[in-house]
């Protein structure tokens, strides 16, 4: 069987100007880089009355069996653009920390995949660089103000803003900075984050343009003074350079499925630390351009989905026509109780066992008055027995589960799902946000953990309900929250699958993200600088006799 490399190796690519045609981007909003990727200059595209439908696609909780949402939300592209339906995808750009440590490639799979793959899985047009830029940036200008004589009285105490770097690296979780002498400044306590928890990458995806951009840098609190006032970015004068680092990075990219279609990958928040959408100039742009977007939010839709709609949606002012909650039946086997090492045995019980999981996920996309439908990816191993059990506990809530093959077939074995999309897509959804701007932070960490996780409570750890009045008096009240959990369970404990409920949230440390318009909810023992694994995909990555990459999966 192919990698998925060597598919996407065996595909003759079409000039990127070609596929730019071919969405209706005229040349002079084109900038070619190489032969196959282009940044894309929003501001030259024509202004046309354009409004297509955007379509979510997300899934339920991931585990190591694998779900393919990106896989998905490619083949499901290319089935739109297949049935004479114009369509663009609108995805995040892949973070190298995990490309080297457990996912490998994040493109798709088989002959669902966006090329050129290995350059997009690796530095491709040097976004992430140049947020990790920006961020470190501020790092380095907040240190050096200390150095020559601290203006702005900051104390050094309640410095907030850590450095960042697109990489696993657990030992740089807590650091000490300015060890050394005199010459090296003031010594304090601090850490890294990776550069997709970055509010510099929130700021980026988040903005309208460039001028928007730079006042959202320029709102980033740092830190506070010593009588408790909060220090921003624009007090620093560091926000012109900083978007001076970004003014490339805000150009969405432009590349294209194996099937030729255009799609732009811009921005790469996670979602279980961060708010996990691509950015909105990209989004935007792609709905002046198509009839239909497809775009898609990390993790499960309690992490991606949720965050789409209540931070996204609401801050773009975006309407979701659909969504696509992707399940496959190894995966629910798990949710079932069945091992990794099983999931080729047959076991529909498991499967009607592990469902729960895809209905509360069903359950809760439809609380958002979005319209949905459930792709089941398919695998060589699954039964027509185990499938028919997904088919029914969807059935049970009013929800189509349609059979894709757009793995091994590509667009062609998605083309029943384009048509339940498009179908759906034709009336209006009822789309609205899980709560409005009125009640406090706390009340709206609860309402997401309470209505969505099934908690019974939230257990705030001490000091942090205090720091989120004192927020609010602030004039941070009316800012959406965003919940920093694990990614594989709707509980704070990756261990509890299924569909737990009665189970408590503990919420251990709260950010305010001033300039990204949010306040970050970190939930349980999740980090906000991950690990490399025992085994790390990078040690599988390399160079064949010719220099081309292999390993990347």
């Amino acid at each position: 069987m192919q990698t998925d490399l060597e598919i996407a190796n065996s595909v003759a690519l079409a000039p990127i100007a070609r596929v730019a045609a071919r969405a209706g981007i005229p040349d002079e909003a084109l900038e070619p880089y190489g032969r196959h990727k282009a940044k894309i200059d929003v501001t030259q595209l024509p202004a046309g009355e354009r409004l297509g439908r955007l379509v979510l696609v997300t899934a339920i909780n991931p585990t190591p069996a694998g779900e393919g949402k990106t896989t998905t939300s490619i083949g499901l592209a290319d089935a739109l653009n297949r049935t004479g339906r114009k369509t663009m995808l609108a995805l995040r750009e892949p973070s190298l920390g995990p490309c080297f440590g457990t996912k490998g490639g994040a493109t798709g799979g088989g002959h669902a995949q966006v090329a050129p793959m290995a350059d997009i899985n690796l530095h491709f047009t040097g976004d992430f660089h140049a947020v990790t830029s920006a961020h470190n940036l501020l790092a380095a200008m907040i240190d050096n103000h200390l150095y020559w004589g601290n203006a702005l009285d900051i104390d050094t105490r309640r410095i907030s803003w850590r450095r960042v770097l697109d990489m696993n690296d657990r030992a740089l979780r807590e650091v000490t900075v300015g060890l050394g002498g005199v010459a090296n400044g003031y010594p304090r306590s601090s850490g890294f984050d990776i550069t997709v928890a970055s509010e510099v990458m929130a700021c980026l995806c988040l903005a309208e343009d460039i001028g928007d951009l730079r006042a959202r840098l320029g709102r980033i609190i740092i830190g506070e003074t010593r009588d408790r006032r909060p220090v921003t970015a624009a007090e620093l004068k560091a926000d012109g350079a900083m978007a001076a680092l970004l003014a490339e990075a805000i150009k969405p990219n432009l590349v294209q499925t194996l099937e030729g279609n255009p799609a732009f990958i811009h921005g790469g928040p996670f979602a279980n630390i961060a708010h996990g959408c691509n950015s909105v100039i990209a989004t935007k742009a792609a709905l002046t351009l198509a009839d239909y977007v497809v775009t898609e939010a990390g993790f499960g839709a309690d992490l991606g989905a949720e965050k789409f709609f209540d931070i996204k949606c609401r801050q773009a002012g975006l309407q979701p026509a659909a969504a696509v909650i992707v399940a496959t039946a190894r995966a629910l086997k798990m949710n079932g109780g069945v091992a990794k090492g099983d999931l080729a045995r047959e076991d529909a019980a498991a499967v009607a066992r592990g469902a729960v999981n895809l209905q509360r996920h069903i359950e809760n996309v439809q609380a958002f008055g979005v319209p949905v439908v459930v792709a089941i990816n398919l695998f060589p191993t699954d039964s027509d027995a185990e499938l028919a059990a997904i088919e029914a506990a969807c059935a049970a809530h009013g929800v189509t589960a349609i059979r894709c093959r757009h793995w091994a077939e590509g667009g062609a074995g998605a083309t029943a799902l384009a048509d339940a999309v498009a179908a759906l897509a034709e009336v209006p959804s009822a789309f609205a946000p899980l709560y409005d701007e009125t009640p406090s932070l706390a009340d709206k960490i609860e309402r997401v953990a309470t209505r969505l996780y099934r908690a019974a409570r939230v257990d705030f750890a001490p000091g942090v309900a205090a720091q989120l009045k004192r927020w609010e008096a602030a004039g941070f009240g009316h800012l959406p929250v965003c919940m920093a959990k694990t990614q594989y369970s709707f509980s704070a404990d990756p261990a509890l699958l299924g569909a737990p409920t009665g189970h408590v949230l503990p919420v251990r440390e709260v950010r305010l993200a001033a300039g990204a318009g949010f306040v970050v909810a970190i939930c349980g023992e999740v980090m906000t600088m991950p690990g490399l694994p025992r085994v790390p995909a990078a040690e599988a990555i390399t160079l064949d006799g010719e220099g081309g990459v292999t390993g990347l999966f």
